[in-house]
């Protein structure tokens, strides 16, 4: 099992807003709206850099919506922010009908998703957003796992034309990721390379799969680790090259099992190379108040689960 060092921790949320401010610099295409949270989605410096480019819409997610789809047709390339939750559930039919039918290249930006937003509970969890965008034509999904990708990925998606769905987080994960690396829309990050299990994880969970993995190793377990930090489109090459090598696979997600990364893998496994699939996601639940650390504890989707899902489908092969 390779060895990965921790650069430092930092929250995913942060490197949206250095990869947003150094598009501000280096782009004058690129506008940004917000929802009434510019401090929390990190846009405070575009804005005081950019003032004539950025807009704060108030709380109007759907106006919101609607104006980055307007910008796109002058040119603009419009970031929009707020919690994944208003990015997605609360403004779906703008985003089906005006950017995703229309094909608009508008970049919703979502933040605070999944359970490690903690405190807030249930309404502001939103668990189900990868499954409302990647069910959407034209959209693209990316869920990167760390500050680094994060803000790699902020850059790399203004580059992008069409409709992107970019996912983040609030709490501060360990960075791991090569800050000069690359972003490739639609291609795999194979971490750690494995003959007995593939574990294939996406945005905060990728950090617990590679801790998963070294507990693996000593156990004497071999684990093909891969971030899968684009989730539409999927990379389905490497997915099935690692899985026809260690024939089975893990999924890890802080998302619902349906409609999920994991939804993903299985229907490609069906079409393509039926192989065992372990998933570890929320299983049919809303979420609720709590440290974050102690919600993906008690919702079954933290180290432990993704162990103990390896040793399963192992035995099913």
């Amino acid at each position: 099992m390779k060895a990965f060092k921790i650069i430092d921790e930092k929250d995913t949320r942060s490197g949206f807003g250095a990869g947003l401010s150094e598009l501000g610099k280096t782009n004058p295409n690129v506008v940004a709206l917000c929802a009434d949270l510019t401090g929390s989605l990190k846009m405070d410096d575009f804005q005081k850099s950019h003032p004539e480019r950025f807009f704060q819409v108030g709380i109007a997610e759907a106006n919101m919506i609607g104006i980055a789809a307007g910008l796109t047709i002058g040119g603009k390339i419009p970031f929009t922010g707020t919690f994944a939750n208003f990015s997605t559930g609360r403004v779906y039919d703008q985003i089906r009908q005006s950017v995703a039918y229309s094909n608009k290249n508008v970049k919703i930006c979502a933040s605070h998703a999944g359970l490690t937003l903690g405190e807030d509970g249930a309404t502001h969890q939103i668990l189900e957003d990868i499954g409302l965008m990647k069910m959407l034509p034209n959209m693209t999904v990316i869920s990167p796992c760390d500050y680094n990708e994060t803000k790699a990925a902020t850059i790399a998606i203004a580059a992008h034309q069409g409709p992107v769905y970019l996912r983040f987080g609030r709490p501060k994960v360990p960075n791991f990721t090569d800050p000069n690396k690359k972003f490739v829309i639609g291609k795999a990050d194979i971490l750690s390379e494995g003959t007995d299990v593939t574990i294939i994880a996406t945005g905060h969970l990728v950090w617990k799969a590679i801790e998963a993995g070294q507990a693996l190793a000593e156990k004497g377990i071999d684990a093909e680790i891969i971030n899968i930090h684009t989730i539409k489109p999927l990379d389905e090459e490497a997915v099935l090259q690692s899985i026809g090598k260690t024939k089975c696979v893990v999924t890890a997600e802080e998302h619902m099992m349906n409609g999920g990364l994991g939804d993903s893998i299985a229907q490609l496994l069906v079409r393509k190379m039926p192989a065992p699939i372990e998933m570890v996601a929320v299983n049919d639940k809303f979420g609720e108040s709590g440290q974050g650390e102690e919600l993906l504890t008690k919702y079954h989707i933290n180290t432990p689960d993704i162990i103990a899902a390896a040793e399963r489908v192992i035995k099913r092969k």
